[in-house]
């Protein structure tokens, strides 16, 4: 059975802690704060830590997971991986392409599993929209327009909205279109003064021929939004992540297929723990992380200066 440790226990963290012990993974628990440490270690009856370096070192672990403050992913991971560990850092993998880059020569030189939290994917209706793309049965995908709105949460601090939220759909869209982006064009702004980062963007990203993806991000929004539409040829498919419901439009017939609700962080997890058993590749690899904040860096700069930024 693969013993995991759980880095980062506030915030989206507790929910890994969780999971891994419904899956009977759980290994250790390591955070920074005592009280939280020992609050983990006794309810889920594992070690708990407040040294990453003494959890490493002291528990016969074969993976992490990183929930930490985005700015600390690189260091941490770089430290798992040269340790031996597979290791998930929740998103962004970095907060910079170049340290993302970094972190994947790493993973191929200890030979181990590195790969990013881009929960989406293994949302039901988004695994079930792939499936409808490759079937081909609703002709061509032209458009997809993502919404993920709410108000800005206190965990957020050391990154801005893009490449804390607008990254999940970079990806999905990049994933759905089965492609990178060739133009990125985008505003960003701060609507809250004084933030440090933005907290507010709309994306356009373009693939080839006329395939185009729309995000609308922002921590404004009163209430929580996390919609997709996608535009066929021939019909025309709503999306809402947070309940999990598809309706898909043919002329004038609605559609809603119903399904089982199934945990997306659940579903990932063990994604995550098959690719280790089975010594295989994950559904999310290093690269797609690395591409994602590939083009958030070219969003915030295409808003910087105003024009589209053409990607390599």
């Amino acid at each position: 059975m693969v013993r995991v440790g759980v880095v980062g226990t506030g915030g989206w963290g507790k929910n890994h802690v969780r999971v891994f012990d419904e899956l009977q993974c759980l290994g250790a628990v390591c955070d920074m704060d005592k009280a939280r440490a020992e609050q983990f270690s006794k309810k889920y009856r594992v070690p708990g830590y407040t040294s990453l370096d003494e959890m490493l070192n002291k528990e016969k672990l074969d993976a992490v997971t990183i929930c930490t403050p985005a700015s600390t992913h690189f260091a941490i991971a770089r430290k798992t991986l040269a340790a031996g560990f597979h290791t998930l850092v929740e998103k962004p993998m970095t907060t910079s392409a170049k340290d993302g880059q970094l972190l994947i020569d790493e993973a191929k030189k200890a030979n181990r599993i590195l790969t990013v939290g881009f929960i989406e994917r293994f949302n039901p209706p988004i695994s079930e929209l792939k499936g409808m793309i490759a079937a081909g049965k609703m002709g061509d995908l032209i458009l997809l327009e993502f919404h993920r709105e709410n108000k800005r949460g206190e965990r957020t601090e050391d990154v801005g909205i893009v490449k804390d939220a607008s990254v999940h759909d970079i990806d999905t869209a990049c994933w759905l279109f089965g492609e990178q982006p060739k133009s990125v064009y985008a505003r960003v702004g701060v609507m809250y003064v004084p933030l440090e980062h933005e907290d507010f963007a709309t994306i356009l990203l373009g693939f080839s021929g006329q395939k185009t993806a729309f995000l609308v991000t922002n921590w404004v929004t009163p209430s929580r939004v996390r919609t997709l539409s996608a535009v066929f040829s021939k019909a025309v498919v709503d999306v809402d992540f947070v309940t999990q419901q598809t309706s898909i439009h043919e002329g004038t017939a609605t559609t809603s297929p119903t399904r089982q609700f199934q945990e997306p962080l659940m579903l990932e997890m063990k994604e995550f723990v098959g690719a280790i058993e089975e010594k295989r590749r994950p559904l999310v690899t290093a690269e797609d992380g690395f591409r994602a904040t590939l083009v958030a860096e070219a969003v915030l700069a295409s808003s910087s200066s105003k024009t589209p930024i053409y990607m390599e």
